[in-house]
């Protein structure tokens, strides 16, 4: 499965971009200033079919209305986060940037277990929250996308609005998963579940 990875705004969050077809993809968490993204999707002239949103926070969610307009596709998210689509004050926009957030106009919620048929790709839906109430892990084929949930060797912060003990109820739930994915997560670079179950101190509580 072809996955780009183009870190957009500021805080370099990851957005991912996940082929589901000829000349069709996923696009997982738009920050703000999507422009380097449009340029992949040119050059590579690919068309996106949804948004999923791994969370609510600005720095993942700052494109998705100019993105979400321009194709005319659906957007992604937990029913616990979707106040931070309508909300430049709940999706910390104020805190972390110099832009302004522009509400996202359109979206549909999702839930633990959830199953979306994306062109080609089934898309399985976990809820892991504590880095925000409604932070979610997307797999597709070997792959997870895990957000801020978990990092390569580390995890998402708490102090914005999450909580420290279901984040590591998220984390253990991951860590008895037995089968191995790709890791892709929010920021930095990407990892495999089998590496962050043996090396991750996280994993087991160890923060």
């Amino acid at each position: 499965m072809q996955v780009y990875t183009v870190p957009l705004g500021a805080l370099a969050a990851n957005c991912y971009v996940v082929m589901c077809g000829e000349n069709r993809c996923i696009l997982i968490d738009v920050g703000e200033n999507p422009a380097r993204l449009e340029r992949l999707l040119a050059v590579k002239q690919l068309t996106p079919e949804a948004v999923l949103l791994t969370h609510g926070h600005y720095d993942h969610v700052g494109g998705v209305e100019e993105i979400r307009s321009r194709y005319e596709i659906p957007v992604y998210i937990h029913e616990a986060d979707q106040n931070m689509l309508r909300s430049g004050d709940a999706n910390l926009c104020r805190q972390i940037s110099a832009q302004t957030f522009q509400p996202v106009q359109s979206y549909q919620t999702v839930r633990d277990g959830d199953t979306l048929q994306i062109g080609e790709r089934l898309v399985r839906v976990m809820h892991t929250p504590g880095h925000t109430s409604g932070g979610v892990c997307y797999f597709i084929e070997d792959a997870v996308f895990t957000g801020d949930t978990l990092f390569a060797g580390s995890v998402g912060r708490t102090d914005l609005g999450g909580n420290v003990q279901e984040l590591r109820q998220s984390l253990a739930a991951l860590a008895a998963i037995e089968e191995d994915y790709q890791v892709f997560p929010g920021h930095f670079q990407s990892s495999t579940l089998r590496w962050e179950k043996t090396h991750n101190p996280c994993m087991g509580g160890g923060f």
